[in-house]
């Protein structure tokens, strides 16, 4: 299974791309999609949604994983990310792709054991469990492959819980099933 996972932001929109086989989990790609404050809003937003659909285009995924927003004290903050959030999701959308939603302390809980990871922690599982050779930078790139391997535990985690309840056939259900977002199993 090939998983994309975005770690949104307006200045900064992580992106990583996972391959899953078995229990392995490989880093295929990953980066990170930078816009200029000077730059009209429309215009970042446009880049983000372009350059999450070349990666789309590009890397062919099953599934996408983002980060939900955290609203901390910061709601301009919260507004901005939700706006490149909003311009990924289209570019998904238009793919076709299905997307599970995570809220940080999800994915830092699937990845690391602790909700409450700080971001060397989380840096050095990701690093770990994708048997990268080096730290992926930036943090953004980080934390969008994290959130791709939260999907690919959650969905694996899923998949044997259908396997033993249903039968094996009843597997490929769970990956049509509907996403997070709408409230349906993981896909």
């Amino acid at each position: 299974m090939v998983i994309l996972g975005i770690d949104p932001g307006l200045a900064h929109t992580g992106w990583g791309v996972v391959e899953t086989r078995g229990s392995l989990c490989r880093a295929r790609a990953y980066g990170c999609i930078e816009t200029e404050a000077r730059t009209p809003v429309d215009s970042r937003l446009g880049a983000i949604f372009r350059e999450i659909a070349r990666v789309i285009e590009r890397y062919a995924p099953s599934a996408v994983a983002i980060e939900k927003i955290y609203f901390g004290q910061n709601a301009k903050s919260a507004i901005a990310t939700a706006q490149a959030r909003g311009a990924a999701l289209a570019a998904c959308s238009v793919a076709g792709c299905p997307v599970g939603e995570y809220a940080p302390a999800e994915i830092k809980e699937s990845v690391t054991g602790a909700g409450s990871a700080d971001k060397f922690q989380m840096t050095f599982m990701v690093r770990r469990l994708l048997a990268l050779d080096h730290d992926p930078k930036p943090d953004h790139a980080a934390d969008a492959l994290a959130a791709a391997i939260c999907h690919a535990h959650l969905f694996a985690t899923s998949s044997l819980v259908v396997q033993r309840t249903h039968g094996a056939s009843a597997v490929a259900l769970v990956a049509a099933a509907p996403s997070r977002a709408s409230g349906g199993s993981l896909s």
